[in-house]
């Protein structure tokens, strides 16, 4: 069997996992622990970002004619490929919160909604909240003015009738 045909399924691989993916950032693990990267692959394991280690040649292979193009300039020293399907931020937001952790692990650049991004516009789009947030978030500023309606009307409501003879009370003083 020839090398090309044992290096096929691996580009293919990659192809599939790229090929509808809303959010992926290439980084360099060099220096990490075991321990450390079994608690980066875990936590992004929860989250549903697929993280793998790939090689260059093969990463480079598989991001020919794709949005993910320009992260092959980048495929040089021991580059690692997370991946999330469903939320864009996702591996972005996971894996800059471990390179603060630990400072060997290095973002390189990623490709989020087709745009591609570099070191800093991954570690800017590693700042924005899930969609759960977010949604959370939106939640409580549309709840807020109802609750505070809510206990006003409540307070007049305990009041009695004490505020509708003050306004018929105003306009007769005038």
């Amino acid at each position: 069997m020839a090398k090309v045909e044992l290096k096929q399924p691996i580009i293919e691989e990659i192809s599939n996992c790229i090929k509808d993916a809303q959010g992926i950032v290439l980084v360099n693990y060099s220096g990490l622990t075991v321990a450390q990267d079994t608690l980066l692959r875990k936590e992004l394991r929860e989250a549903g970002v697929h993280y793998k280690v790939y090689k260059n040649t093969m990463m480079n292979f598989a991001f020919k004619g794709t949005a993910c193009e320009p992260l092959c300039e980048h495929l040089e020293g021991t580059n690692a490929l997370a991946v999330s399907a469903d939320d864009a931020t996702a591996p972005a937001r996971i894996l800059a919160k471990y390179a603060k952790q630990f400072p060997k692990l290095e973002l390189v650049a990623g490709v989020v909604e087709g745009n591609y991004n570099d070191k800093a516009g991954i570690e800017a789009l590693s700042n924005i909240p899930s969609r759960e947030e977010l949604l959370g978030k939106l939640l409580g500023s549309l709840q807020s003015p109802i609750a505070n309606f809510a206990r006003v009307i409540s307070q007049i409501a305990e009041k009695g009738g004490d505020a509708a003879p003050a306004a018929e009370e105003a306009p007769a003083a005038e």
